[in-house]
């Protein structure tokens, strides 16, 4: 059903910037979240409360996966679930920064079917539907056609540029460039603005499943850190890292990558 579930997401990420627009990040009421989880704000629980309202009562048959709800086993039983970042880049937000975006996402049976990545303070909407292509503000997009690594703009931090991490001991030549949210990363590798990305830590699948749609449906590839396909409402909701990028950029990239590195705790 991505035909009919792409505008319901687009109408849920539209009221959600409008609720998280009425906070000012560097005054929402913050705080940190038990074991290390990061931060969250007031805007972050409000726009979750107004999602999952809304797109449970919409499609009540459906899963349900997001950042701020506390998981349970219940979406494993289903078909179709949703996956949900209210607020991708809550210390951005938190900061005053523009840069953090909407992640909304429907996978079936472990692959996203219809996504949303929105980022209201920006005005980018990014949508895509399975088999329909890819699009901002309702233009279609696509992967950049470059295939020079070492003249093209890869979204990684630094991190992942530690020598143990590749084949060579010291990764491939390329132009480093840094976004905070994960979501906004892929978006803008789907647009063709960068030429890839890539996050070698485990990764939360609510960051990720938007873009994954997004990437695809661009033209792109994207995968895990070892090139595995991607497969979302896993028991464990995280992923082993993300390579995605032009199909020439991510084979080159993924060359270069040691599968048999530790992992990393930054982003």
């Amino acid at each position: 059903m991505p035909a009919t579930d792409l505008p319901l997401l687009v109408k849920a990420a539209e009221l959600a910037g409008d609720i998280a627009c009425r906070f000012t990040g560097p005054e929402a009421r913050s705080w940190d979240k038990p074991g290390g989880a990061g931060p969250v704000t007031e805007a972050d629980l409000a726009v979750n409360a107004m999602l999952e309202d809304m797109l449970q009562n919409a499609r009540p048959g459906y899963g349900w996966l997001s950042e701020e709800t506390e998981d349970t086993t219940a979406r494993l039983t289903r078909d179709r679930v949703f996956i949900i970042d209210p607020i991708d880049g809550t210390r951005s937000f938190a900061q005053g920064s523009r840069t953090w975006a909407h992640s909304i996402a429907v996978a079936e049976k472990g692959v996203v079917t219809a996504a949303v990545i929105y980022l209201p303070q920006r005005e980018l909407m990014y949508t895509a539907a399975e088999g329909q292509g890819a699009t901002c503000n309702g233009a279609p997009i696509q992967v950049s056609a470059a295939y020079d690594l070492a003249a093209t703009e890869v979204l990684a931090a630094k991190p992942n540029l530690q020598a143990h991490h590749w084949l060579g001991g010291t990764p491939p030549a390329f132009i480093r460039s840094y976004r905070p949210s994960l979501a906004y990363r892929l978006a803008k590798v789907a647009d063709g603005r960068f030429g890839a990305m890539l996050t070698l830590r485990p990764s939360w699948e609510w960051d990720i499943a938007a873009g994954d749609l997004l990437l695809r449906e661009a033209g792109g590839t994207i995968t895990d850190r070892t090139g595995t396909p991607l497969r979302f409402n896993n028991p464990a909701p995280r992923l082993n890292g993300v390579v995605a990028g032009s199909r020439a950029l991510h084979r080159t990239l993924l060359s270069a990558l040691d599968p048999d590195s530790p992992g990393i705790t930054g982003h």
